[in-house]
């Protein structure tokens, strides 16, 4: 402490004497020993919210760096590992997912609550593979989020607080590459100036523009679209075209826009975007650099941060749109599709025909002098003998018997060596009935001719 205290003493002295160089030297020095002891914090969250099979538990999973996700229920908890390079230091990132249904919002409160709140950052997951509820499930659960908070016992001062340190943080917002980079010789350039947790009375001054933050909770928000590997799906089997894609987009932008979010598109799948999301979670929430510009070129890989979007920019995507306009109501131009199936949805069941109506259906046509139909599968075999009412004797029926009972003794079963017991009988009794037939179809045989009476006329008695 004493030693502090000399130092601090010695600054103060060469500043009165007007020594600007040697204090320069020495506010650096400050700044690097301040950046030496600041150790990751290990209290700080995220929430996911959306809709279920919007790739929740698959999006933190591919943060993690874990390959097999496994799907919890209700509430999930899990971490992501961060670690910062420049200070060889490591923390525990705490990961909240909310279900779903709607009827498990209640458990919002173990996860944002008055203690979290300060330290939380939100994701609302909307999925490609539908669309047509992308508009309508972000603002679902921006309500429900919104509902949440307000019902916190914060007080006016924290509310107001958290406010305005959204406003700074987009106002403050800088291209990478127009500020000072961090590096490892001068750790002070670390802090973009965008990500300052000093509120400046000029900023608070500055107009938003437009319909920026119209909805502000107070928190940082990311809107993460997944499964963008489906477009091509979308494109291929439902016509959709660019102009689908930037009404789309664009809607999606301007909620962004009224929340003071960042967006982006991402695939687990075809790992699009993954690592640069990973990258801004840890530079909003941790402060770590983040270098990517705001990527809008490829239509499946769009990253937009915080603070860089206007309408002025989204107007751009206007310029494709020919059959809609972006006032357009989402739905009308998103429509779902009519042939579509749901996941649990089950399929028609389909009836066999009974066996003794299909047989008496081939008979009929056989007593009709029509070409019967052939039995496309061996269990159309039947089990039981034809009806009695064909008399074997009448004349030209056993001939047609003959060959519909032939058919059914050499038509094949199926895989080679596997005959249940009900066709091998009625194999058995479609032989018998063919040998009866058979028999009936041969000529009596001619009786022996009758022995010449004996001659008792002559005897030797």
């Amino acid at each position: 402490m004493e030693t502090n205290g000399q130092g601090n003493g010695l600054r103060s002295k060469k500043k009165d004497n007007g020594d600007g160089k040697d204090n320069l030297w020495s506010a650096i020095l400050e700044e690097v020993q301040n950046q030496g002891n600041t150790k990751l914090p290990s209290n700080k969250n995220v929430l996911v919210l959306g809709d279920n099979e919007t790739g929740k538990t698959t999006l933190i999973a591919k943060l993690q760096g874990v390959e097999d996700p496994k799907k919890g229920s209700a509430l999930e908890y899990a971490y992501i590992d961060v670690r910062d390079e420049y200070r060889d230091d490591h923390t525990r990132l705490s990961v909240w997912v909310l279900d779903g249904d709607p009827g498990h919002t209640n458990l919002l409160k173990f996860a944002l609550n008055e203690d979290t709140f300060p330290h939380t950052l939100v994701i609302f997951t909307v999925a490609m593979t539908t669309p047509w509820g992308i508009l309508d499930q972000l603002q679902s659960w921006a309500s429900i989020l919104g509902d949440h908070i307000d019902k916190l016992d914060l007080t006016p001062e924290q509310r107001l607080q958290s406010k305005k340190q959204q406003v700074q943080k987009w106002l403050r917002y800088t291209e990478p590459g127009d500020e000072l980079e961090p590096t490892a010789s001068s750790p002070m350039k670390r802090s973009s100036r965008n990500l300052s947790d000093e509120l400046d009375s000029d900023d608070e001054d500055n107009p938003l523009p437009e319909e920026v933050l119209t909805t502000n909770l107070g928190l940082d928000i990311v809107v993460v679209a997944t499964k963008t590997d489906y477009m091509s799906t979308l494109e291929k089997e439902h016509d959709y075209r660019d102009e689908h894609f930037d009404f789309m987009q664009q809607w999606i932008r301007r909620f962004c826009l009224r929340y003071g979010a960042a967006l982006f598109y991402t695939s687990a799948k075809e790992d699009k975007n993954c690592d640069l999301l990973y990258k801004y979670l840890t530079h909003r929430i941790y402060r770590l650099p983040f270098r990517t510009p705001a990527l809008i070129v490829e239509k499946d890989a769009v990253l937009i941060p915080a603070g860089w979007d206007s309408m002025k920019k989204i107007s751009i995507l206007y310029e494709n749109m020919q059959s809609c306009k972006p006032d357009d109501y989402y739905r009308d131009v998103i429509v779902q599709p009519a042939t579509r199936k749901s996941g649990g949805q089950r399929e028609a069941e389909v009836l066999a025909e009974d066996e003794q109506a299909f047989l008496q259906r081939q008979l009929t046509a056989l007593q009709a002098g029509t070409p019967a139909p052939r039995a496309d599968s061996p269990l159309r075999a039947p089990r039981a003998p034809i009806d009695a009412k064909l008399t074997p004797g009448a004349p030209g029926n056993e001939g047609v018997l003959a060959n519909f009972f032939n058919s059914l003794l050499y038509k094949k079963t199926g895989s080679p060596g596997r005959a249940d017991a009900p066709a091998a009988a009625a194999r058995s009794d479609a032989a018998a009935e063919l040998d009866r037939l058979t028999r009936a179809k041969r000529p009596p045989a001619t009786p022996p001719a009758p022995a010449p009476p004996l001659d008792l006329s002559s005897s030797d008695c």
